[in-house]
C-alpha cells in the first residue's frame, strides 16, 4: 500500500521526523499557557496548511475553534477527519463554509466579539495565478485588498495574536503572487500599533492540495502522463511541519516578526527528481519522452507493467523563479533562538497610508475596462521598486 507520508520523509524532506520537533518539545510550556482555553478563528482552514496548523493547535486544547473556508466539501472532510481521529476537538467547534470578505462573515465575526487568536490561511498561492488580468485581480484581492477588509475589522475586536502565511516568494519577488505576499507583509505590520502581527515565510508543502506533486499522483491515478520541470529547484516542508512552523510563529514570534525554517541549499529539490523517485517508489519503470505530445500519446496505450510516460524540459512560463530565498540584504536575522527556525525581527513600521494608497490605485485600476496586467505590474513596480517581474507570455495553464 502507497504511503505518502513515508514517502515524503524518505524521498523529498529526507527527515524521518518533523525538523520542528525540538522546537515544539522546548517552548512547551509557552505553547500551552498562549493556546489553552483560547477562542480560535482560522480562516481557510480546510486548505493544507490551515488544517496543519488546526492539527498542531489542538493538542493544547483551546476552548473554542472557529474555521472558515469557502470550499465546503473541503471543510466537510475536514470535520469528518478531525472527529474521526480521537484527538481533542473542543466543546465549541464551528465550520462555516463562507468567504471571510462576505457580510455573513462579518455578521458571525461581530457576535462573536472577536476571537483571542485569529490565523488567516486564505490565498491565492500558486504563480499560474496570473495568467491574465482577471486572474491577477482574483488574486490581488483576496491577497491584499480584502485582507485589508479583514484588518479593518479585527480594530473593532482586537485579537491578542494576528497571524497569516506569506511566502519565501516575497523576498525578491519576480512574480504578482510573490509581490501580493511582498505587500500583504506591509499590510499587516502597518496595523500592529492595534494588535500583534506575525507571518512566516517558508517553502512549498510537499503533496499539499493543487500542488504539482499532488497532481503527480492524480495523473498516475488516472493513467495520464507527468510532465514536470527540470530545472527549478526547491526547498520542501511536510504537511505537518507546515503547520506547525505556523503555529510556532503565531505564538512565540514578537509582534511584526517573520520566521523561516533553517534549510540549506543542499536539502533543495527538483520536481522531474521527485516524479522519478514517486515513480520508482510505486513500482514502474519510466519512459522518457520529448515532449507533451509523446507522453500523451504513449499514455493511450499504456497498460499494467508497461513503463509510465513522462516529459521533463525547461521552465519558460512567467514569473518562475529559478531558486528560492527567505530573507534579503538588510534584514535583521536571528538564527539563535530556535533550532529549526530563523527569524526576522524588528522590521520597521511601513507607512500605512502609502499602503492604503496603493490597494486604493489598484482598485481604480481594476475598475477600468481598460487596465490590463501590465498596467498591474507597473502599479506594483512603483510601490516595490525591486520587483523585477519575469514575463515570458507563457503561463502554467499550457503545459501539463
Amino acid at each position: 500500500m502507497f504511503n505518502l507520508n513515508e514517502f515524503i520523509s524518505t524521498y523529498v524532506t529526507k527527515r524521518p521526523r518533523s525538523m520542528f520537533e525540538k522546537d515544539i518539545s522546548d517552548n512547551h510550556g509557552s505553547l500551552s499557557d498562549a493556546i489553552e482555553g483560547k477562542h480560535i478563528l482560522v480562516i481557510g482552514g480546510a486548505g493544507s496548511i490551515g488544517s496543519s496548523f488546526i492539527r498542531a493547535i489542538l493538542p493544547y486544547q483551546p476552548s473554542e475553534l472557529v474555521v472558515v473556508d469557502s470550499n465546503e466539501n473541503a471543510l466537510t472532510e475536514l470535520t469528518r477527519g478531525l472527529r474521526s481521529s480521537g484527538s481533542y476537538v473542543p466543546d465549541i467547534y464551528l465550520s462555516y463554509p463562507m468567504d471571510y470578505s462576505s457580510i455573513t462573515f462579518q455578521k458571525m465575526f461581530k457576535v462573536h466579539k472577536g476571537f483571542d487568536i485569529v490565523a488567516n490561511f486564505s490565498a491565492h498561492k500558486h504563480v499560474r495565478s496570473e495568467k491574465d488580468i482577471y486572474s491577477v485581480e482574483a488574486l490581488l484581492r483576496n491577497n491584499v485588498i480584502n485582507a485589508k477588509g479583514l484588518l479593518d475589522l479585527l480594530e473593532t475586536f482586537p485579537p491578542q495574536i494576528y497571524f497569516c502565511v506569506s511566502t519565501d516568494k516575497a523576498a525578491n519577488p519576480v512574480n504578482i503572487m510573490g509581490a501580493s505576499k511582498r505587500i500583504m507583509e506591509d499590510l499587516i505590520f502597518s496595523y500592529s500599533s492595534f494588535f500583534p502581527v506575525k507571518t512566516a515565510r517558508f517553502a512549498n508543502v510537499a503533496f499539499s492540495n493543487g500542488s504539482l506533486p499532488q497532481g503527480f499522483l492524480e495523473r498516475i491515478n488516472q493513467g495520464q502522463p507527468i510532465s514536470a520541470p527540470l530545472d527549478v529547484k526547491r526547498y520542501f516542508v511536510s504537511p505537518q511541519e507546515s503547520g506547525q512552523i505556523c503555529m510556532l510563529s503565531a505564538i512565540l514570534g514578537a509582534n511584526r516578526a517573520i520566521f523561516f525554517p533553517k534549510l540549506e541549499e543542499q536539502q533543495m529539490m527538483t520536481f522531474d527528481k521527485i516524479a522519478e523517485d514517486l515513480l520508482v517508489y510505486m513500482g514502474y519503470e519510466i519512459a522518457y519522452c520529448s515532449s507533451d505530445f509523446e507522453a500523451i500519446e504513449k499514455s493511450k496505450k499504456w497498460e499494467t507493467g508497461m513503463p509510465y510516460p513522462v516529459h521533463f524540459s525547461r521552465a519558460d512560463t512567467s514569473g518562475e523563479k529559478a531558486f528560492e530565498e527567505f530573507y534579503v540584504e538588510g534584514e535583521n536575522i536571528d538564527l539563535e533562538r530556535f533550532r529549526s527556525l530563523g527569524v526576522i525581527m524588528n522590521k520597521t513600521v511601513p507607512d500605512k497610508s502609502a499602503v492604503i494608497d496603493l490597494i486604493a490605485d489598484l482598485d481604480r485600476a481594476f475598475e477600468s475596462e481598460r487596465c490590463n496586467k501590465v498596467d498591474v505590474v507597473n502599479i506594483i513596480s512603483a510601490y516595490l521598486p525591486n520587483f523585477e517581474h519575469m514575463e515570458t507570455g507563457k503561463s502554467l495553464d499550457g503545459k501539463m
